[in-house]
């Protein structure tokens, strides 16, 4: 799905495309309206297209995540980030405005795309991997995104990164709970203890 919509951002008539994606967009406007539509729509899409860093990282980082705790829970921990991080920073637009902070045209700011996702994936797996690659994969991350907040160019974006990241690092207990569970139940059940019954001489076994 994400290669179809990236192709049709790379191929398709300009306008096509900023109406689709304007459609697809978590801006207040739209979440006010019609939250879940827009919620899930807006993870359909690319930003920077099919060879941008975080189409890359969806790639490696969510199959690395679903071989770990399933396809369902994988994209669970992905749709929390997506979600909460969007509101997280849409939310604030949404009062500032309401307040004469910023002005209504910030109702309607493109907001889409799969970084959220993404980065709550990367916070999630590192959690599941041995400390070698967990703290550098952290290191290198958290540089990334934090470094892009510094640079102050997107900070309503670069700050849902940050705390998508974050929520990841939260989920640690959960995703390491169901990586247990998936593991026992690929054993198959234990076997029991082979019990061992003493016999008197002569005795002889049923």
């Amino acid at each position: 799905m994400l290669t179809v919509t990236a192709m049709v951002t790379d191929y398709a008539d300009p306008s096509l495309v900023h109406a689709l994606q304007q459609g697809s967009s978590t801006d207040v406007a739209h979440l006010v309206r019609e939250p879940v539509l827009v919620l899930l729509a807006s993870a359909l899409w690319m930003a920077g297209g099919i060879t941008s860093p975080y189409a890359i990282g969806f790639v490696l980082v969510l199959t690395a995540l679903e071989r770990r705790i399933g396809g369902l829970r994988a994209a669970g921990v992905f749709l929390l980030g997506h979600v909460v991080a969007t509101l997280a920073t849409e939310v604030p637009v949404g009062l500032s405005v309401l307040v004469g902070d910023l002005p209504d045209s910030s109702l309607h700011r493109l907001d889409y795309g799969i970084s959220f996702g993404v980065a709550t994936s990367v916070g999630a797996l590192a959690g599941l991997l041995r400390p070698w690659l967990r703290w550098p994969l952290l290191v290198v991350f958290g540089s990334m995104v934090v470094g892009d907040l510094l640079e102050f160019a997107d900070p309503m974006t670069d700050w849902g990164h940050v705390m998508s990241l974050a929520i990841g690092v939260s989920t640690w207990p959960l995703v390491r709970g169901w990586r247990r569970a998936r593991t026992q139940a690929a054993s198959g059940p234990a076997t029991p203890a082979a019990v061992h019954t003493a016999r008197t001489p002569g005795t002889v076994a049923a």
